[in-house]
């Protein structure tokens, strides 16, 4: 499991959506975008995944040649919606993909954002949209199960409320024993919160208020304990969206833009229940430092804009290292305390 010590990582997100907004599907763009955030210091790259609701190209596909494309960078889903997939279809697919990404996978994962288009694309691939929050948590333990299946002690067989396997060990193994990290892209409320301390290895939420985020981090941290699990078991992440030019106006009208083609709402709409920030580099730091400051140590940056590369080198310069700061500072305060 990812450890919550140590140094603030911080990953960009692939403009896959973006491509398909704009017409395009090429994936040499996206290969040369993941070598130029791993040069340029960023410590993991993610791919979004959706059907119809939000088409973009299949980010287990993408992220694969990414980990190819690269060596030192973390590749990971923020998030993948299982439900999409046939569960051990999807646990054979994220077999092979650790395998490419040789240990750098990470899975953060979504039960489906609630939005009729979402439903719409569960109905498309005669997934039921009902119940979809305890099919996710079946999935996962069904792919637990099976990548663990052929150790000794280990079941080889899945009896599940919505799915049933046998001869689970027939199934290629992951890279990483009993596989990736499996994130929970979810919000603050107390089911999801449960859920995380006691079923996830990570948290991925894209809450708008930090303080907020706060509260939440600490009492996953209670529920983990009480579960028994170690300290570090869960490791708190974030997903943001921000938009960098020094003229704040610009950089708001910019992301406004990009907000009504992504989602087909207002910035206004999108902001009370996801975390964007817009302004020069460093006011977007210091904004994700409120973030890092409530206990965030892992940061997935979605740059809003339908051409995000021209802002990448800048957010890397400038913000990075103002928000690793902010990191660095916290826990020299923390140790002393």
């Amino acid at each position: 499991m990812q450890s919550t010590a140590g140094p603030l990582r911080i990953g960009v997100l692939l403009p896959t959506r973006e491509q398909a907004i704009n017409g395009t599907y090429a994936a040499a763009p996206l290969l040369d975008f993941a070598r130029q955030a791993e040069a340029l210091g960023f410590d993991s790259l993610w791919a979004g995944d959706s059907l119809t609701a939000r088409p973009r190209l299949d980010p287990l596909v993408v992220l694969s040649a990414a980990a190819a494309a690269t060596t030192r960078i973390t590749v990971g889903t923020a998030a993948l919606t299982p439900a999409l997939r046939h569960p051990l279809i999807g646990a054979n697919m994220i077999a092979s993909l650790d395998h490419v990404a040789a240990d750098r996978l990470v899975l953060g994962l979504g039960s489906g954002f609630p939005m009729p288009e979402t439903e719409e694309e569960f109905a498309s691939v005669g997934a039921s949209f009902a119940g979809r929050v305890g099919r996710l948590d079946e999935i996962t333990a069904l792919w637990r199960t099976a990548w663990r299946s052929g150790e000794e002690g280990r079941p080889s067989g899945f009896e599940g409320k919505f799915w049933q396997a046998e001869r689970l060990e027939r199934l290629p193994k992951p890279a990483t024993p009993g596989g990736p990290p499996l994130w929970l892209a979810g919000s603050d409320t107390p089911k999801v919160l449960a859920r995380v301390a006691t079923k996830y290895d990570g948290w991925l939420p894209f809450l708008p208020d930090a303080e907020a985020y706060g509260r939440a981090r600490a009492r996953i941290a209670e529920l983990a304990a009480e579960a028994g699990r170690a300290p570090d078991a869960v490791t708190p992440a974030l997903y943001a969206t921000v938009t960098v030019n020094r003229d704040e106006a610009a950089a708001k009208a910019e992301l406004e833009h990009y907000i009504e083609h992504y989602y087909g709402r207002s910035l206004e709409q999108m902001s009370a229940i996801q975390a964007y920030g817009w302004g020069s580099a460093e006011s977007c730091a210091e904004w994700l430092g409120a973030y890092v400051r409530a206990g965030a140590k892992h940061l997935v940056i979605r740059v809003g804009s339908l051409d995000p590369e021209p802002q990448l080198k800048e957010i890397a310069e400038v913000l990075l290292p103002a928000v690793r700061a902010i990191a660095e500072q916290t826990n020299a305060r923390s140790a002393q305390s």
